[in-house]
């Protein structure tokens, strides 16, 4: 394959792929059980998942690597497993992608508040992502995808640390805002300008938004991203706001509402479309239609 930032400054769109939580809860994942620990004890979950995204249209398939720094499995006692966990995580993509698709280590928050609102070291967080990016790349992942912040001093810490371990590689990173009567802001504070701004400073390649959001809210992130940067744009919309019905997760955004906004998205100037929480491959198979 090309380089991905090639393809995107040449014009193309390219479409990620959707929701691995909502999957792995449909396979049998359970409340309190660390979600990374299915690299080791259920591959195959997520050799079937990758599959499933890659024959929808997904050109860019995440791993299972969200909550692999040291510092969050620690809450589950696995530290010592950050290195197999990790890598373990890249090659069951890359075993499935094969040259089809790129894949993409996901990198999430450690769960911990940084000082001096939280307890957390900056430094011990930056060690953490380091060790969490070197398993990474040395597993051959294509692309860092620093995911689903919402502190931008952390994101960008989680910026630093995969651009220490490579100074070339492809790195994404995305937050997450609530809507207010001044506009957009992450939980912590940040607005999209100041967002784009610390993460382009930082050394990400690519910079967006996923989680959080219905569609059209999403629309109108990627809008005011397009205002303030130059660089691309990723977005990755939740299926809308889940609600309970019948004691179960719905969400309320069709995979044919998001076909029918995919347009507005290629309006807005976004290079990578894909979905977060509560979408599918059919949510992805409805998107690549319009791309």
């Amino acid at each position: 394959m090309k380089p991905i930032l090639d393809r995107i400054r040449s014009g193309e769109i390219l479409m990620s792929d959707g929701a691995l939580g909502t999957m792995l809860i449909a396979r049998g994942l359970q409340p309190g059980q660390c979600p990374e620990m299915i690299n080791l004890e259920q591959p195959e979950w997520l050799t079937d998942i990758a599959r499933a995204y890659l024959e929808a249209g997904s050109e860019i398939i995440t791993t299972n690597t969200f909550g692999g720094s040291p510092m969050k499995l620690a809450d589950y006692g696995l530290e010592d497993k950050t290195e197999e966990i990790n890598r373990r995580g890249v090659e069951l993509v890359k075993s499935v992608a094969k040259g089809q698709a790129y894949t993409a280590a996901s990198c999430g928050s450690t769960g911990k508040i940084l000082q001096p609102y939280g307890e957390a070291d900056p430094e011990d967080v930056h060690q953490s992502f380091l060790r969490q990016m070197k398993a990474l790349v040395e597993a051959g992942a294509d692309i860092i995808m620093i995911e689903t912040m919402i502190d931008l001093d952390e994101a960008i810490i989680a910026v630093k640390a995969a651009r220490e371990i490579s100074p070339k590689i492809p790195i994404c990173a995305t937050m997450t805002f609530n809507k207010t009567k001044n506009g957009y802001f992450t939980v912590m504070g940040s607005s999209i300008k100041e967002v784009a701004s610390g993460l382009e400073g930082a050394g990400a390649d690519i910079i967006g938004s996923n989680c959080g959001n219905g569609l059209d809210m999403m629309i109108e992130i990627a809008r005011e991203f397009k205002t303030i940067t130059s660089l691309p744009i990723i977005i990755q919309s939740n299926a809308g706001l889940p609600e309970i019905r019948k004691g179960e997760l719905h969400y309320t955004e069709s995979p044919s509402f998001f076909k029918e906004r995919t347009p507005e998205l290629v309006e807005a100037g976004v290079s990578i479309i894909g979905g977060c929480c509560g979408t599918t491959p059919e949510y992805i198979r409805e998107m690549k239609t319009i791309l």
